[in-house]
């Protein structure tokens, strides 16, 4: 070999190396799975000159029914998926499908030995190569090169199959005449090339099956925790899932403009998963609140609303009591018809501000806002008593009760509320024991201020303007909108979509919400996500 020869060959060598360790790195840069299988067999084909290739995946094992898999897994192979084929010299018709793994097919011997085939020229025969495909597209596979694809385990994972080694990589094999000029049989440089290559893609495509896997349990794990929190409070069924689909449409809909305000801002489909946790994420932390207190529709627990009838249908039966006993003293004494007439007037009066108190306390006890003069109807009232038979004074109501009947809106006390709100403590506390890893770290932050106002008014921390997240701002408008629309809250009717959107415009007037998003989500017409 000449001094021209060897530089030639050098640079050759050189050249794939680092066509080899530029592969690698975008291999082991890739995670989706069909991107990855593409570049795979993409670049498998550009290094060794192959015309065609097709890609199999192994199928994963299925556990399923215990007492069918021992009767059967024996008899049962493992099956490869054909998941792409590339061509350069025709168009593919590309459908999945499965083959078992045996020794009836190229693809299934390379995965049971673990090992490359190579047919220099498939018109000699060569058992396990199915012609349906050439007879069924007119294209002739010639030379063929089939390599497994091995992870760190050791375990076959996958399998390259390439088809038609081409002399001038350039070349359109459209004619038999084509195949008999550009087709050679794979060398042994070549076969190094692809099987170094299918090394590295077999390890590449099982982080990327084990980065899917922790995908789908972070998603099943977020599937779960809704889950648990719509066990908690049933009242709020789906609402969760309703604002992480709005804050998602949102996010996507900012990320299309090219002009205003979010002209720069841009999410990646990590943004948008991290976004969807949050959001699916943010009343989590209602799994610590009391669940009487979750569901509590009425001012009252129901609890005290039968102790309080139960109280004044005794008190009643009391006085009725002693009415009889004073009339029967009364004619003891010889005392005549008008001390009768007194009696029962008494009566009468007692027994009607028991039943206007109970008028007041069935009206009072719904969630409508509460005017100052049942307040203070209420408060005379329940600070009235009676003695019982052995001398003991019971208040109309209790402390507990009447102050639950004057809550002035809603159905909560301000410790109960108080209760509601540390939700989102809670769920910060416990988002943040979750390693969400780099993609998904913001989810605790973007979930746990979801109650924090631009004005600074909002809770737990008080933060005010851009010192809340984007991404938050946007879930706080998605769960306002929610919780104003939803129509399964026992303490509230759905509010109409327009007065909706005006309370949200209101809101953000006000400096409540970000004005800007809102206008956003209201122009794009979000809503029609959900409702």
């Amino acid at each position: 070999m000449g001094h021209g020869a060897e530089e030639n060959e050098v640079a050759r060598l050189r050249y794939e190396r680092d066509e080899l360790l530029c592969i690698s790195r975008a291999l082991s840069a890739e995670r989706d799975i069909r991107t990855l299988l593409d570049l795979i067999l993409r670049s498998s084909r550009e290094i060794t000159g192959a015309d065609a290739g097709s890609v199999y995946i192994l199928e994963p094992e299925n556990p399923g029914d215990s007492k069918r898999r021992l009767v059967s897994e024996a008899a049962r192979p493992r099956e490869l998926r054909f998941m792409l084929s590339q061509n350069d010299s025709m168009p593919v018709d590309f459908q999945q499908f499965t083959l078992p793994v045996d020794e009836e097919s190229m693809v299934g011997q390379a995965v049971l030995r673990k090992t490359a085939i190579h047919v220099a020229n498939l018109f000699t025969g060569h058992a396990g190569h199915n012609r349906s495909f050439d007879q069924r597209t007119g294209y002739q596979a010639r030379s063929m090169l089939t390599v497994p694809m091995i992870a760190a385990s050791g375990e076959v994972i996958g399998v390259v199959q390439l088809i038609n080694r081409k002399r001038n990589p350039k070349a359109v094999l459209a004619t038999p005449a084509d195949l008999d000029i550009e087709v050679i049989p794979f060398d042994e440089h070549a076969q190094s090339l692809a099987k170094a290559l299918a090394s590295q893609a077999g390890i590449s495509l099982e982080n990327a099956q084990l980065h899917e896997e922790i995908q789908r349990l972070f998603h099943h794990f977020v599937d779960a925790a809704v889950t648990a929190i719509e066990s908690r409070d049933p009242t709020t069924s789906g609402h969760s899932r309703r604002v992480a689909t709005l804050t998602v449409g949102l996010a996507q809909t900012l990320d299309s403009l090219s002009q205003g305000p979010f002209a720069d801002v841009r999410f990646s489909r990590e943004d948008l998963r991290q976004i969807e946790y949050a959001g699916v994420l943010h009343d989590f932390g209602k799994v610590g609140v009391r669940e009487q207190v979750l569901v509590k529709a009425k001012r009252l627990y129901g609890w005290q609303r039968d102790l309080i009838e139960t109280r004044l249908r005794y008190l009643r039966a009391a006085l009725e009591n002693q009415s009889l006993r004073a009339k029967l003293a009364a004619i003891a004494d010889g005392q005549g018809q008008a001390a009768m007439l007194a009696i029962e007037g008494r009566l009468a009066i007692q027994l009607a501000e028991i039943d206007e108190l109970w008028f007041l306390v069935v009206s009072t006890n719904e969630p409508s806002p509460l005017l100052g003069p049942a307040s203070d109807r209420i408060q005379l009232l329940g600070r009235q008593s009676y003695s019982a038979e052995d001398g003991q004074t019971i208040p109309y109501l209790r402390d507990d009760e009447l102050l639950c009947l004057q809550t002035p809106r809603g159905t909560l006390t301000t410790e109960e509320r108080a209760q509601i709100q540390s939700h989102v403590l809670h769920t910060l506390d416990f988002l943040r024991t979750i390693p969400w890893g780099r993609a998904l770290r913001k989810v605790p932050t973007i979930a746990g201020s979801h109650h924090e106002l631009m004005d600074g008014s909002g809770y737990p921390m008080g933060l005010r303007g851009d010192a809340i997240p984007v991404e938050t701002r946007m879930l706080t408008i998605s769960d306002i909108f929610d919780a104003l629309t939803a129509s399964d809250r026992p303490y509230k009717s759905a509010v109409p979509l327009k007065t909706s959107l005006g309370i949200l415009e209101s809101e953000a007037k006000a400096g409540k919400v970000d004005a800007d998003l809102v206008a956003v989500f209201i122009g794009a017409e979000l809503w029609k996500k959900v409702l």
